[in-house]
This record gives structure tokens, sequence and C-alpha cells, in this order.
């Protein structure tokens, strides 16, 4: 099973990976717990590329592909920003960052999926999750 869409980098569309997640997790019963990380993963990295990519500019899209194989499901989220260092991202649990309103993104993302990588330029995640 394999599903791409792009949308328009508006805060709106974020129920389009919502969508996406709901019906999959259907099709294939996701247990609960699995549900919520793939959920919360996705539509962090979708806010993500949004806010951050794409500087919320509705002429730049964002990219989603989602595969399920055996019992692995990959999800990947791109956009069309400049990218960023996804090494020198600030520790979010730091007490100096505790009281940021940003930068939890990726530490969730990190916590939720199984596996997680970007591309050379930081322009798209790889979240990989286990169903079973």
């Amino acid at each position: 099973m394999k599903t791409e869409i792009s949308f328009a980098s508006k805060m709106e569309n974020i129920n389009i990976i919502e969508k996406i997640v709901d019906e999959m997790s259907a099709q294939y019963n996701f247990g609960t717990e699995i549900y919520g990380n793939i959920l919360v993963a996705a539509v962090e990295a979708v806010n993500n590329a949004i806010i951050h990519g794409n500087k919320i500019n509705e002429q730049k899209n964002v990219h989603v592909k989602l595969e399920i194989d055996n019992d692995l499901l990959k999800i990947y989220v791109g956009d069309e920003g400049e990218g960023f260092d996804f090494e020198k991202l600030p520790d979010p649990t730091l007490p100096e960052n505790i009281e940021k309103p940003h930068g939890r993104g990726i530490f969730l993302i990190k916590h939720l999926a199984d596996e997680l990588k970007f591309n050379v330029t930081g322009t798209e995640l790889e979240m990989t999750f286990k169903l079973h």
C-alpha cells in the first residue's frame, strides 16, 4: 500500500494528514497506542513543514508519502523550504528551552516513531513505525 499527496502550506490542511492516518488505522486496525503515536508524529511533521519549512507560504507545498510493507509503516514528509541542520536542534528539555513556544516537534517525533531519518538538506523526514 502506498499513498502520496501534496497540498498547500495552509494550517487548515493539517486535517488532511489526520484523515489519512484515521483511514489507514481503520483499514489496517492499528492498536490504540500505535495509532496515537502515528497521528501525533505525522501531525507534528506536517506542522513543521508548513510553519518552519515553507514559512506558511501557500505557494509552497508539503509532500507526504505513506507506505505500508509487511508490519512497517513509513511516512515521508517534505517541504519546499531552505532545510535545516537537524544535528543542531536545541534540546527542548534543557532549562533555557523549557518555556520556549517552539522546538518540541522533532523531539516528540523522535520519541514516538521507531526510527527517524532526515535527507541531507533537512527538507524531508522519514518516520518508521512498527505496526505489531
